[in-house]
């Protein structure tokens, strides 16, 4: 009930009008009733706004949110596979879909430090996996930290053996469809194939078929930017090797070959520019090929791993089709097969990538033999495992650091290494050309 001097105070400021509405009870409960409809409906506009903006694109919006759940459930389910098959280790995830694993074993009470990177790139599939060279030419080293820096990489590994005082690689080395050097002993190379966002594995002892075709003649070419390891074998060097080819054998000649056409045959070490292809072979196979003058050189790889992006090789196999295999006498490395620091790495069918290290040569880790390391591949999963070079190239980088006890903290320049990148999504192929050689 509203007193007379409020009604006096209205009215001089409000004016007669509102002084008898606030008198009349029946016309106040009315506007209110009017007014609490209105706010309600405005509530109710408002909040559904609010909960739907105008603007939004809604045809994507649960998608995404979709595949966001997805995503943590699939890294999360990595995880706890990861934490439960390595119990008792100390593991981090440093990116999705990678894990990384430190543990010491025992093998005759001895202790061995142990480095494991389990990736999965069905988890993560912006993971590419490649091997990079020091640098541009084949005659040069560096750290494994950089070589992954070079390379924007977020990990990385050591890779293949190399001559030490020029740093050639001695094994097969392609990247990105270019062959930059052959198989030796017939040792054994991972080959990485891209299809737009899937990856897979194949191992297999590599061998390359390089052929110098004329008009009338055919040469068999032995190797390409190897060392020569028999004054019979026929030889091809690109500018990869380097500026000047090596000086051919005894009576022997170097055959110059730019744009198909033969312009120079020497006794001599050649200058190699670029694009241009050297022969090297005897005097007598050289003439015969040369008088043709126009020479097409085809390199194909063996028919069972065409199509790979990447190959690298090294040795000796380790695990294959999931059963301890240790070639090394085939492929002539009975020099490593004591206890020594060790790089591997393997795969299995479930998209799982494994990158090994092994400490050795001091008391608080001893390194492992070539069997040893064989039984810890298979041990972790692999089907697939081969040996890299190992002793004092042995280094692991993880995140901007090396995480095993290399040497010198650092581990020695090495030729070449095996690295990871974690692309950006925008750059992911739909697919890949299917490289024939």
């Amino acid at each position: 009930m509203i007193n007379s001097q409020v009604n006096d105070y209205y009215r001089s400021y409000f004016g007669a009008y509102f002084a008898d509405y606030l008198k009349d009870k029946k016309r106040q409960d009315t506007r209110l009733n009017c007014i609490m409809i209105i706010f309600i409906v405005s509530v109710l506009l408002v909040s559904f706004c609010l909960s739907k903006p105008i603007f939004a694109k809604t045809d994507t919006g649960p998608d995404k949110i979709a595949n966001t759940g997805q995503e943590i459930y699939i890294q999360k389910n990595f995880e706890e596979n990861i934490k439960n098959k390595y119990a008792g280790s100390y593991i981090t995830f440093p990116y999705s879909g990678v894990a990384h694993i430190k543990r010491v074993k025992y093998i005759n009470s001895k202790p061995i430090r142990i480095n494991i990177v389990e990736l999965n790139t069905k988890v993560n599939p912006y993971l590419k996996i490649k091997p990079q060279t020091a640098s541009d030419n084949l005659n040069s080293k560096r750290t494994v930290r950089k070589i992954a820096q070079k390379e924007q990489s977020i990990i990385a590994i050591n890779g293949g053996f190399f001559k030490p005082n020029t740093g050639v690689p001695l094994g097969a080395l392609m990247i990105d469809g270019e062959v930059l050097t052959g198989p030796i002993f017939n040792r054994v190379g991972i080959a990485i194939y891209e299809d737009g966002n899937n990856t897979s594995f194949k191992m297999d002892n590599i061998h390359f078929d390089i052929k110098a075709y004329s008009s009338n003649n055919v040469l068999n070419i032995d190797n390409i930017n190897q060392p020569r390891i028999l004054s019979t074998y026929t030889l091809m060097y690109t500018s990869d090797w380097g500026d000047y080819s090596p000086p051919p054998p005894k009576n022997g000649y170097n055959m110059v070959i730019r744009d198909n056409q033969v312009i120079k045959i020497s006794a001599n070490p050649v200058k190699i520019e670029q694009n241009d292809i050297v022969i090297q072979s005897s005097k007598e196979k050289i003439s015969k090929i040369g008088k043709d003058k126009e020479i097409k050189i085809e390199i194909k790889l063996q028919e069972n791993l065409q199509g790979a992006t990447h190959i690298i090789g090294a040795g000796p196999y380790l695990v294959k089709n999931s059963q301890i295999y240790v070639d090394y006498k085939e492929q002539k490395l009975q020099a490593i097969s004591g206890k020594n620091p060790r790089s591997a790495i393997g795969y299995d069918s479930k998209g799982s990538f494994y990158i090994v290290t092994i400490d050795g040569r001091e008391s608080t880790s001893v390194g492992m033999t070539l069997y040893e390391l064989a039984r810890l591949m298979k041990n972790i999963g692999c089907e697939y495992a081969m040996n890299f070079d190992g002793g004092s190239s042995s280094a692991m980088y993880i995140k901007g650091k090396i995480v095993n006890n290399a040497v010198n903290s650092e581990g020695i320049p090495v030729s070449n290494a095996l690295v990871v990148n974690e692309i950006n999504p925008n750059e992911l192929q739909i697919s890949s050309i299917n490289r024939q050689i």
